[in-house]
């Protein structure tokens, strides 16, 4: 099994165009979604991100607020999984239940492992 990364991007904090009952609908999805995964062992971590953030880049690290880069979307939450392979994990992005409701992009990247680092 290997580990990979899901972030989650959207235009940015999408429950907040719902309605309360739309906000309530969402929660149940993708708590039924995240209860499956960890049924399912596949599941290591899953949070919300906050919009606000701090970007620090470059050689220095010249400091920069918000978590933003020069595109419209922003990450918004993660998912940490483990999965056979990549299309696996392709699979398990694509069952997620923020492509029932908004513009989402996730990102998948493996989890590279090296020696000496937790």
């Amino acid at each position: 099994m290997q580990e990979f990364m899901l972030f989650i991007k959207t235009n940015g904090d999408h429950l907040l165009s719902l309605s309360p009952e739309e906000q309530q609908a969402h929660v149940q999805k993708i708590g039924g979604y995240i209860g499956g995964l960890m049924e399912s062992g596949t599941l290591k971590g899953a949070q919300p991100l906050e919009m606000g953030g701090a970007v620090v880049q470059g050689k220095g690290g010249v400091f920069k607020d918000g978590p933003f880069n020069e595109s419209k979307e922003v990450i918004t939450g993660y998912f940490h999984i483990v999965a056979e392979d990549l299309a696996a994990a392709i699979n398990i992005a694509k069952a997620n239940p923020i492509f029932d409701e908004e513009q989402a992009i996730i990102e998948i990247r493996p989890i590279k492992r090296m020696e000496g680092i937790n």
